[in-house]
């Protein structure tokens, strides 16, 4: 076993033995410099990003940025909790989100988002484990995310989750694409990856 696989081992079981938190309780700690999320009332807390990963956040963000306003069909949000689930909370923070104007409004001033945004993306970092991906996405669907993009730097590829179970793949040439939840919007991967 390597040592971050033991150490990953040794903090699941010591949170095991800790209460549960809320989200609420999330938004009143203070973990300068790491990235944190609520998984069922459990906190995962990682280093930031990679700047190659913050690179393609923007890149991304920029290109769905763009299209949203230019057609204003709501917000895009980089990298803010959304609270998914409730007794024990989850809330989950996607790289790139996108949410409908029908929903934009009912963004809070203070706390977590208490739904899912319609699109995501994930980036996939290079210490990220298939199965912790995995059930991210899972999470989101069963949130009712409607399409999550997974895109893996180191493969040059997105992968395409959506809510009906379908799944698509995207290598190096080819686009992000909007579907039912954004008509129109397409980026190439290329340009996301630069």
């Amino acid at each position: 076993m390597s040592l971050v696989a033991e150490s990953d081992s040794m903090a699941m079981r010591a949170s095991s033995d800790l209460p549960l938190l809320t989200a609420e309780d999330v938004l009143q700690m203070s973990l300068p410099g790491k990235s944190v999320e609520l998984v069922r009332g459990r906190l995962v807390v990682r280093e930031p990003p990679s700047t190659k990963h913050g690179r393609i956040q923007a890149n991304l963000t920029y290109f769905l940025g763009a299209f949203v306003r230019a057609h204003a069909l709501g917000a895009v949000i980089g990298g803010a909790g959304f609270k998914i689930e409730e007794g024990p909370d989850t809330v989950r923070a996607p790289d790139v989100a996108f949410v409908s104007n029908a929903r934009a409004g009912d963004i809070p001033n203070r706390s977590y988002a208490a739904f899912a945004p319609e699109l995501v993306a994930e980036i996939v970092s290079p210490n990220d484990r298939a199965g912790e991906v995995l059930a991210k996405v899972a999470d989101w669907l069963e949130a009712s995310v409607r399409l999550v993009w997974v895109i893996d730097p180191q493969r040059d590829e997105a992968r395409v989750h959506r809510a009906d179970g379908s799944l698509g793949l995207i290598g190096s040439d080819g686009s992000l694409d909007g579907e039912d939840v954004l008509p129109g919007f397409r980026v190439s991967l290329a340009d996301v990856l630069r």
